[in-house]
């Protein structure tokens, strides 16, 4: 695994996220794995990009046109501008090896839900990961373990989502990943 995608919030939320997004960037540029994320300047991203960048890594941004033209920027190793959300996600997914979401909002969780669709059906066979801080992602735990127990999500399939709340067990569990194609059985 040479690059990592990662949704987080464009908003900072509680600080202990900061600190443990800032201690990953840290980590990712050390292991010099590459960071592919949305671009931003702000909150958790902005944070995630001055970390990595600061000890030597390498972050790739991809952009709306529209968010460019409007808010501050980072100077990164490189910076994608794309037209729409659609082709974001689209350059996103192609640059990176695996995805990791950390805490975040609505965008963040759309993006978390496409990739886990697209690895479900088949449409890629990297591994998918939460980084679990101070349990954000319990919730969303519990959701998908409620649609396994009504029949809407297999048991199999949910298993193989990386949950951690360790940094080092969750990028050691990513790169031992061993993609099962869960929807369709071949």
């Amino acid at each position: 695994m040479k690059s990592l995608c990662l949704f987080l919030g464009s908003s900072s939320g509680d600080p202990i996220y900061s600190e443990k997004v800032a201690e990953l960037g840290k980590k990712l540029a050390q292991d010099q794995l590459e960071v592919i994320y949305g671009g931003g300047n702000v909150g958790l991203m902005g944070e995630l990009a001055r970390s990595v960048t600061e000890n030597g890594g390498k972050v790739t941004g991809v952009i709306p046109k529209k968010f460019y033209d409007n808010v501050p920027h980072i100077e990164l190793n490189d910076l994608h501008i794309v037209e729409t959300m659609h082709e974001r996600k689209n350059k996103m997914y192609e640059l990176a090896d695996g995805f990791i979401a950390l805490p975040g909002g609505i965008g963040t969780l759309e993006e978390l839900a496409e990739v886990l669709t697209w690895q479900q059906v088949g449409f890629h066979q990297k591994p998918v990961g939460l980084y679990n801080i101070n349990g954000f992602y319990e919730p969303f735990r519990d959701l998908l373990s409620h649609m396994v127990s009504s029949g809407f999500l297999s048991e199999e399939f949910f298993s193989t989502l990386i949950i951690e709340d360790d940094v080092d067990i969750l990028l050691e569990k990513l790169e031992d990943f061993d993609y099962k194609q869960t929807k369709w059985k071949e």
